[in-house]
């Protein structure tokens, strides 16, 4: 079995241990569970959440080698009014690319970015939120400096239908002020999510991230992945928490990128 998936496997398995063990310690009705699922699953949902997202990438122009990618990814609700949200969203990006050898992996820090979007405290079907997005030039590691601060618009918009959570959320960056030379920011980025609830936690999901970096060559422009995991939401030691194990094969990418990507997160949630 190849490396991948043997390493999902084994997560999926502290997955099952983690979810056993925390039935045992504090019993939760499965209702309970499934809507706190749900509403994770919700970009511009009302819950304070804290994710670990650890990203191992490999294949393609890296060959063997894997370049590893943790993003720490915040999310804070605020109530603006008793009819609207502010909904915060936060990515610090944190890099370790493959050097000559395992001595000499370069690492660092990226461009963090934070967008803000406002949603209706009380939505109806269509759950939507807009609002602005910036790159901030925050990276310490040349391999992905850019210098640029960047601004734009993004969206969200997602359905609650029975067990399923469908939408999609989309940003653009666009330069606004550079001091780095190229590269410049000019990306996309457009993450399209569905989600299969089973009940008890578990969940299917789909959410490969794809991005079109404009201020790239020819051809060298998108990164399209096709992929799909496994989620179980549950509580350890009485606090919640969602734990995901996915991976995507990138059918489009850039020349040099790696082909494929294992995709790991420990959610920490928060609900009121």
């Amino acid at each position: 079995m190849p490396k991948p998936l043997l390493s999902i496997a084994a997560f999926l398995i502290v997955i099952a241990m983690a979810g056993s063990a925390a039935a045992e310690e504090a019993p939760a009705p499965e209702h309970d569970l499934t809507s706190l699922a749900k509403t994770s699953q919700n970009p511009v949902g009302n819950l304070l959440s804290f994710p670990f997202q650890f990203n191992f990438n490999n294949g393609g122009g890296y060959g063997d080698e894997t370049m590893f990618l943790l993003n720490f990814q915040p999310v804070l609700p605020f109530a603006i009014s008793s009819e609207w949200n502010v909904i915060s969203r936060t990515i610090v990006p944190f890099y370790n690319f493959p050097g000559g050898s395992p001595a000499d992996r370069i690492t660092g820090v990226g461009d963090i970015q934070q967008a803000f979007y406002l949603t209706p405290g009380n939505p109806g079907k269509l759950i939507w939120g807009i609002g602005p997005v910036f790159s901030l030039p925050t990276a310490t590691n040349d391999l992905v400096k850019t210098g640029s601060w960047a601004i734009g618009p993004g969206a969200v918009a997602l359905t609650m239908a029975g067990p399923w959570v469908i939408g999609g959320l989309v940003n653009q960056y666009w330069n606004y002020s550079d001091h780095g030379g190229d590269p410049k920011t000019d990306l996309f980025v457009a993450q399209p999510f569905i989600n299969y609830n089973f009940g008890k936690g578990w969940a299917l999901s789909f959410a490969p991230l794809i991005t079109a970096n404009f201020d790239a060559a020819d051809g060298q422009e998108w990164t399209i992945p096709l992929g799909m995991g496994i989620t179980r939401t549950t509580r350890l030691n009485k606090r919640p928490l969602n734990l995901t194990a996915q991976y995507y094969a990138n059918v489009e990418r850039p020349d040099g990128a790696p082909g494929n990507q294992l995709r790991i997160a420990v959610i920490l949630l928060y609900p009121k």
